[in-house]
């Protein structure tokens, strides 16, 4: 799929922009982009620096039929990088999911009002059919 001209980066970085604290401008560049979410802070007794988030992140990367994307869960580490990881607290897991089903809603929403194509990832469907259920 070629977006017309009129779908610039730029272009698709507002509207992204426009889902919630989710984009990560800095990680985006032509044709990708990041979007993720600190949900649940693991200890709030650490230093605000050193603050470990149970959350969720997404790569969408643009495609030949669409933009495909990926959904992850994990852990966001004190370094600032993120790890794939169960979520072992239902209660955790619960918070994930409600915010990962919540901002799909408002991404899949963008896409049709911009009439493009949202495919999910093969790895995706499979946590679609847990958490998007």
């Amino acid at each position: 799929m070629t977006l017309p001209t009129s779908y610039s980066k730029n272009r698709l970085l507002k509207s992204f922009s426009a889902l919630g604290p989710y984009l990560r401008e800095l990680k985006c560049k032509n044709g990708y982009f990041f979007f993720d979410c600190l949900a649940v802070c693991v200890s709030a007794k650490a230093v605000p620096e050193k603050r470990e988030f149970w959350g969720w992140w997404l790569e969408l990367e643009e495609q030949d039929q669409g933009f495909v994307y990926n959904y992850q869960l994990g852990l966001f580490d004190k370094n600032g990088e993120w790890h794939a990881m169960s979520i072992k607290k239902k209660a955790d897991l619960e918070h994930l999911e409600s915010t990962l089903q919540a901002f799909h809603k408002r991404l899949a929403d963008s896409f049709d009002t911009l009439k493009l194509t949202l495919i999910p990832s093969e790895s995706t469907v499979a946590l679609q059919t847990q958490v998007m259920a």
